[in-house]
């Protein structure tokens, strides 16, 4: 079954939260969808890395990065290891850089910003719990989808192949 967030809004609109339109998409994938997996992180992308060295099957990492505009949190090398590892998707609530890079890659990467700027690594922060921004509470192990028209979160799976 394909989606298109607005579809799966005009659907299942109830049952879906609909995030705010703050995101820019970066990745080469403009559609992707899995299971949430969540870090709540300031400034410091140790966790992103280490969530991203994981092999997955279907799943999308969203990052609470406090939207913090100060440095980014995703660059080119920790998107091609996501997407070499089987990630679907990345959300930054704050920014990302080497955006140029991101844009040929085939992984989806929404974030609020970019910024040349990169974060610390102390190892600082919190995974696997729930972190709340753009008006959604985004659950570890519930699904996302996100497209052109934006993002949509669900308690349920509904549907994980892009619309043609």
């Amino acid at each position: 079954m394909t989606f298109a967030t607005a579809d799966l809004y005009d659907e299942h609109g109830e049952n879906l939260q609909v995030a705010l339109p703050m995101f820019n998409d970066y990745g080469g994938k403009s559609s992707f969808c899995g299971e949430i997996v969540t870090v709540k992180v300031h400034e410091d992308n140790s966790l992103v890395r280490a969530a991203l060295e994981e092999k997955v099957k279907n799943k999308v990492l969203v990052v609470d990065g406090g939207e913090s505009m100060r440095c980014a949190l995703v660059g080119d090398m920790l998107a091609k290891l996501g997407m070499e590892n089987g990630w679907q998707g990345i959300i930054v609530y704050g920014c990302i850089r080497d955006s140029d890079a991101i844009r040929k890659m085939e992984i989806g990467l929404k974030a609020i910003a970019t910024n040349p700027r990169k974060s610390v690594k102390k190892g600082a922060g919190d995974r696997d719990i729930s972190v709340s921004f753009a008006g959604v509470v985004f659950r570890p192990g519930e699904y996302l989808y996100a497209d052109a028209d934006g993002i949509v979160t669900s308690s349920q799976k509904i549907a994980c192949a892009p619309a043609s």
